[in-house]
């Protein structure tokens, strides 16, 4: 294991690029960017070659569906970046700014409800490329989740989307059934027969889906599709839940820009330092999502990424 030599300034400038220093040698992990989690064939033959010709012949993979190629030394850092390029692979995903998003399998799996690969996609190209120069407070991590089951922990990131089906409920057609295949097949219980009717607990349903369709009568022939933005969560030494916003988005561009705007308040209103779940804490949940309902923040959205803010940077860890 060779002694590291590199400066702390060289360092930093590689980790700015997504090179993270194998401790004690003057060796390197690339990260590569995924966007979601899903790569090609052709990506995979490319990484697995990059890793016999410049690293140790190894690959791991991160918790926020990166992946990373050991050993790759100093001096072969440009010459990994350009090889990978040709497969339209990039390294980075470190700072003080909005970190690679993270992804579940909605789009394929039985229970998914929105297109999680899409949705996240575009994430990743509003809010991780085109935020790639705003620095922040300090990370800022989003995931996508595509139904309450909550397998990727949305809740658990600075913002998490949460896809929903809101049941659309025609009392009408209601027959009272004694034994309702609505209430049967709610996981949550929020299906209950009052009065020889069916009810629907808000407070207790939480948009799963699962009842759509279930009504051979067609009292929930379909769904509403939606999206439920928690604000605030962390994981890590000190953890914090995300909270959920009051209104499930109906609109896939309102949730888009209310993401934004979270991204904007958290820059201008941000303490250096300080995770997205404190300045939440700091301002107030109801002040916050006040703010994220309105306007203002993206009507001055220029004015809060061009204002000298965070210059030192806020990610320790």
């Amino acid at each position: 294991m060779a002694a590291l030599t590199i400066s702390p300034d060289e360092e930093k400038r590689v980790k700015a690029l997504g090179f993270l220093n194998n401790k004690g040698t003057d060796e390197f992990s690339a990260r590569i960017i995924t966007v979601n989690g899903r790569i090609t064939a052709a990506q995979q033959m490319k990484i697995a070659e990059a890793a016999e010709k410049f690293g140790s012949g190894t690959v791991t993979f991160t918790t926020r569906l990166t992946i990373e190629v050991p050993g790759v030394p100093f001096d072969k850092i440009e010459e990994f970046r350009s090889f990978i390029a040709d497969a339209g692979l990039v390294t980075g995903g470190t700072g003080s700014k909005v970190r690679p998003v993270v992804s579940c399998k909605g789009t394929t799996c039985q229970y998914g409800l929105i297109d999680t690969f899409a949705i996240s996609e575009e994430v990743h190209k509003r809010f991780y490329e085109g935020y790639s120069t705003v620095k922040l407070p300090h990370k800022f991590k989003i995931a996508v989740g595509g139904c309450p089951n909550n397998c990727v922990k949305p809740d658990l990131n600075d913002i998490g989307i949460i896809g929903q089906r809101i049941p659309n409920f025609d009392e009408d057609e209601c027959n009272g059934c004694k034994k309702c295949s609505v209430v049967k097949v709610c996981p949550m219980g929020a299906a209950k027969l009052e009065d020889g009717c069916l009810e629907i607990d808000k407070e207790l349903c939480n948009n799963c889906g699962r009842c759509v369709g279930s009504c051979r009568f067609d009292a929930i022939p379909d769904g509403t599709t939606g999206y439920k933005i928690y604000l605030g969560g962390r994981w890590g030494k000190n953890v914090a839940q995300g909270r959920a916003m009051s209104k499930v988005f109906t609109d896939k561009e309102e949730m888009f820009t209310t993401v934004e705007k979270a991204i904007l308040l958290y820059r201008e209103q941000g303490k250096t330092g300080e995770r997205f779940s404190q300045t939440i804490e700091r301002l107030g949940f109801e002040n916050v999502e006040k703010q994220l309902l309105a306007n203002d923040l993206l009507e001055r959205r220029q004015e809060i990424i061009d204002a000298e803010l965070h210059l030192v940077g806020g990610a320790t860890c």
